[in-house]
């Protein structure tokens, strides 16, 4: 009997301590199962993230869009995207903390089962809403690259994954979206808190896709005119109708929440950045309001602050000229991911090429400089008197709608390095300056694919470069045509 007893006690005592030493095996850091409610939260946050910044080696927008150029270090403003591996970056960033975090949130949530109506309702919504940030996001790497891997994106199973046809991710995209629109119930809930952009408010994420498939739709205009034109006009009418509907990630003061610009304009104490004379010289041409709150002025050595813009990609002291503004500098300012004025401007365009979306481009024109302005911190007022002079007014601003739409989204899109240099690849507008010993032809129209791409999915990277004409940055994508 005592022996049995013994036994039952060693077992026990057995059992208990492997129980404790599984526990303790465990990383509790690294969890086996993660909400897709968490995924999603974390694939906005390194998506705001990844716009937001200005690290050279990750987000080099906003220099290429000639907003800011560097002082020392020119590698990037001279084009040099391989010191860095710049396209490796955003890639990684893109398909593994993104696009890759939004399919399994989505998984994660298709796989519950749910009794009640409304939670299945909410379900569906998630989902939907899961599904237009992925369409947002290969939005992006197509308009950064060109051919990139859809189809087979994601499986990690699938170490060399095809490269689809931009176009055709395109037209796949748009179809995506007709269908999370038509999924999308506003009257039920979706992510709730989890959601940092819109704190769960499906109509505003229908807003969303629909302004996401204007904008996706105009982008198409020179290469598919016909469904360019389908689009935009069945977006039209449920697109964002002011700033309070923008898509945006509020920052925090502290880190590690705050905006990515203030860690690397303030908190690493550097000085890489000023203003660009592209830019500076625009503005004062045009007694843009909007300047004050861009840059700051410089004192040259008469006594007379000016704002004063350096050569582009040349090297430009940090005291010799104007730097970016103090609301930049801000750590809680917040990341604006799709907004009413570029959609303005979508619209005014949309106008210009015969297409029926409603009001006039003019109008257009004039609500997406106006929501600008007041944007950073100007009145109606300011606005009225800026459109009212004959170098801004869109009757006599310039020759082409090409130009006045451009030149003043270009203006407006300040902040939104990528999405600025996109419209400026789409519209030729304005002209930029070349570096030094470069010429307009030099100017980027694309990033190279990653090196990594080259070496470890040689024929499939071999495949895609000969499809759009090349791995070179001068390559042009397949919709812009002129």
């Amino acid at each position: 009997m005592k022996k049995i007893v013994y036994i039952l006690l060693v077992t026990l005592i057995t059992a208990s301590c492997n129980g404790v030493l599984e526990d303790m095996n465990k990383n509790i850091k690294s969890p086996e199962v993660v909400p897709g409610e968490t995924l999603f939260s974390n694939a906005q946050k390194n998506l705001a993230d990844l716009y937001s910044g200005s690290n050279v080696n990750i987000n080099i927008f906003h220099i290429w869009a000639q907003y800011w150029t560097e002082t020392t270090y020119t590698d990037e403003a001279n084009y040099d995207v391989v010191n860095r591996t710049i396209p490796d970056n955003d890639w990684r960033r893109l398909y593994r903390d993104i696009l890759m975090d939004l399919r399994e949130a989505s998984n994660i949530i298709s796989a519950e089962t749910y009794v009640l109506p409304s939670d299945i309702a909410a379900q569906a919504n998630k989902v939907a809403i899961a599904d237009i940030l992925s369409v947002y996001t290969y939005q992006t790497l197509v308009d950064m690259f060109g051919d990139v891997p859809y189809t087979e994106a994601l499986d990690i199973t699938n170490t060399v994954p095809k490269y689809d046809d931009a176009a055709g991710i395109y037209t796949d995209l748009l179809a995506r979206l007709n269908t999370d629109i038509a999924n999308l119930d506003a009257s039920n809930a979706s992510y709730g808190g989890a959601d940092l952009y819109y704190g769960g408010d499906v109509a505003k994420w229908l807003m969303f896709a629909n302004s996401l498939k204007l904008k996706i739709g105009i982008t198409l205009a020179d290469a598919d005119n016909a469904a360019a034109k389908t689009a935009c006009e069945s977006a039209a009418a449920g697109v964002f109708a002011s700033s309070a509907d923008n898509a945006t990630l509020p920052y925090q003061s502290a880190t590690p929440n705050t905006n990515p610009l203030w860690v690397d304009l303030v908190a690493s104490g550097r000085k890489d950045f000023v203003a660009t004379s592209t830019i500076i010289d625009k503005m004062l041409a045009l007694n843009d309001p909007r300047i004050s709150s861009y840059y700051t002025t410089v004192d040259t050595g008469n006594g007379v602050p000016i704002y004063l813009g350096g050569i582009y990609g040349a090297s430009n002291p940090y005291g010799g000229f104007s730097h970016i503004g103090a609301k930049m500098e801000d750590p809680t300012l917040e990341c604006v991911l799709l907004s009413y004025e570029e959609v303005e401007f979508y619209l005014a365009e949309a106008v210009e090429r015969g297409y029926s979306v409603g009001g006039t481009a003019e109008d257009h024109y004039n609500n997406g400089v106006t929501a600008s302005i007041e944007y950073w911190g100007g009145s109606a007022g300011d606005a009225t008197t800026y459109l009212g002079q004959a170098s801004v007014a869109y009757a006599t601003a310039a020759s082409t709608w090409q130009e006045k739409v451009g030149t003043q989204a270009w203006l407006a899109l300040f902040n939104r390095g990528f999405v600025a240099w996109t419209e400026w690849r789409r519209l030729d507008f304005p002209v930029l300056n070349p570096p030094p010993g470069m010429t307009q032809a030099d100017i980027p129209t694309r990033f190279t694919y990653p090196i990594n791409e080259q070496t470890l999915n040689g024929d499939n990277y071999t495949s895609a470069a000969s499809a759009v004409g090349g791995d070179l940055l001068t390559t042009k994508l397949f919709w812009d045509k002129y």
